[in-house]
């Protein structure tokens, strides 16, 4: 499917050209920002095809590619990704681009924790390399899929000016819609597959702008036209008022009790955000929630709740080999339990800080420091203040969409997302039914007359796929094909 070489010229003239007369203005951004029309002078694109991956043994049995598009002013954003060709029939498959959540949650974490084809293996660290399994339930058995690190200072995404490092819920829609039209001129072969853009938590809040800037693109006759069919949302941000719903959820599931769940609506009126401290009986009852629902894990609250300090490079290896007690590795490590989710995070890093893996995934030299699978603490402008709205201009476009929970997620309950999506006020088409993987339940649904499929997953939390692989890669797969759940 990939070619070594491909045919670019007129592509870029195209490209240039329809953009030098377009008229779009964004939040008060002309499109001009996005200077497509560099698209002349070049690409500014980089893939390569990786073959080994240090830590999985032997060839890997997919296709995997990965490099740089530039994106913004100049191309002074230089956008890392991975794409993994779909194992099942890439000529026909749908092409998917994903975003991680954070915001600045790295690509990667997607790729082996939630939807890609590899996982790191559940072992307790001895000071190699750790090592890379295959995932049976991979979404890249029905789909191509672009993993993307965005926005800037994401994952092995870099600057290549100060003034490009800002970042902001505005320009991630932007860098992503250039992103995806720069990918599919340097991959000719996908221009006319079906598109879609997922992804989980914040992604909530740029992907419905994401998936409305490209459809006016397309409108406006922008090339290369894409093949926009609809998006897919987990666990996903869309009021930024969330948290409203964790005391229902948390009532609901046994965590706090009637008395104070009453009281903190009676004294709170369903607004638990940003509490005026003058309100004393509302404030008094928060911080009787907030000790009920301390010590659980809010992305999972069946989880044990695992700190753990984010210094995975900050030793050598000399170390190790000088002082091979396990107390003194867990110290300087300071490692989460062995039982604990978080684990395969540190071992994430690990790997991902490795100069052999860096190699093998064409890291330029130079280009960033340690990796971190979440760079949250970078200063972020939340300028986008609620997805709601494009949810539902993109319903009256009629693109399909699939809005799925886990069940167990109280960082944002599945209470918010069913609110909002009632709020939309759509017919029913599907009522809330069971959905089911071998003859079990596996969670609940309800289909609208927009075209949107809201699911629950049962036992989910966060990022459901990360719990649940097997029901999200039925759900998903069915999803994608156009087959009820």
């Amino acid at each position: 499917m990939l070619t070594e070489k491909r045919e670019r010229t007129l592509e870029m003239a195209k490209l240039s050209s329809t953009y030098a007369t377009s008229d779009f203005v964004y939040h008060g951004l002309v499109l001009p920002f996005l200077l497509l029309s560099s698209f002349s002078f070049q690409l500014a694109s980089c893939g390569s095809i990786v073959k080994f991956l240090p830590g999985f043994e032997g060839p890997l049995p997919f296709l995997l590619e990965t490099g740089y598009v530039g994106v913004g002013e100049s191309d002074d954003v230089q956008t890392f990704y991975y794409f993994i060709e779909s194992e099942n029939n890439p000529k026909e498959d749908p092409l998917m681009l994903w975003l991680t959540g954070g915001p600045g949650c790295s690509a990667l974490s997607g790729l082996v924790f939630e939807i890609g084809p590899l996982a790191f293996k559940y072992e307790e660290y001895n000071g190699s390399l750790p090592n890379l399994v295959l995932r049976p339930h991979s979404w890249t058995k029905v789909s191509s899929i672009i993993f993307v690190d965005l926005p800037v200072s994401t994952g092995f995404t870099y600057a290549t000016t100060e003034s490009a490092s800002q970042r902001s819920d505005w320009m991630l829609v932007h860098h992503v819609h250039q992103f995806l039209r720069k990918w599919l001129i340097d991959h000719p072969n996908f221009l006319s597959n079906q598109v879609y853009i997922g992804g989980d938590s914040y992604s909530g809040i740029p992907i419905p702008v994401i998936v409305q800037e490209i459809s006016q693109g397309n409108e406006k006759g922008v090339q290369p036209w894409i093949n926009l069919r609809g998006y897919l949302l987990g666990n996903a941000a869309t009021t930024r008022k969330e948290k409203n719903y964790k005391i229902p959820f948390a009532h609901g599931m046994g965590l706090i009790s009637d008395e104070l769940y009453e009281s903190l609506q009676k004294n709170c009126k369903g607004e638990y955000i940003n509490v005026d401290t003058r309100n004393l009986l509302c404030y008094r009852d928060m911080e009787s929630f907030d000790k009920a629902t301390s010590g659980l894990n809010h992305a999972y609250i069946l989880d044990p709740s695992c700190e753990w300090l984010d210094t995975e490079t900050s030793w050598r290896r000399s170390l190790i080999k000088k002082y091979p007690g396990k107390k003194l590795l867990n110290t300087l490590l300071k490692l989460p339990l062995l039982s604990c989710r978080s684990y395969v995070y540190f071992l994430c890093g690990y790997w991902a800080n490795d100069d052999n893996v860096r190699n093998a995934l064409h890291i330029r030299k130079g280009s960033i420091g340690k990796w971190h699978r979440c760079n949250i603490n970078i200063p972020f402008k939340n300028d986008i203040s609620s997805s709601y709205d494009y949810h539902v201009n993109l319903s009256k476009k009629g693109y399909r969409s699939l809005i799925y929970s886990g069940d167990h997620d109280m960082e944002i309950p599945f209470l918010a997302t069913q609110a909002w999506i009632r709020s939309l006020n759509y017919s029913i088409v599907d009522d809330w039914r069971q959905w089911q993987t071998n003859g079990q339940v596996a969670g609940y649904t309800r289909t609208y007359s927009n075209r949107m499929t809201f699911a629950t997953v049962k036992g989910g939390g966060h990022t459901a796929p990360e719990y649940k692989p097997e029901e999200c890669f039925a759900m998903y797969s069915r999803w994608i094909s156009n087959t009820p759940l």
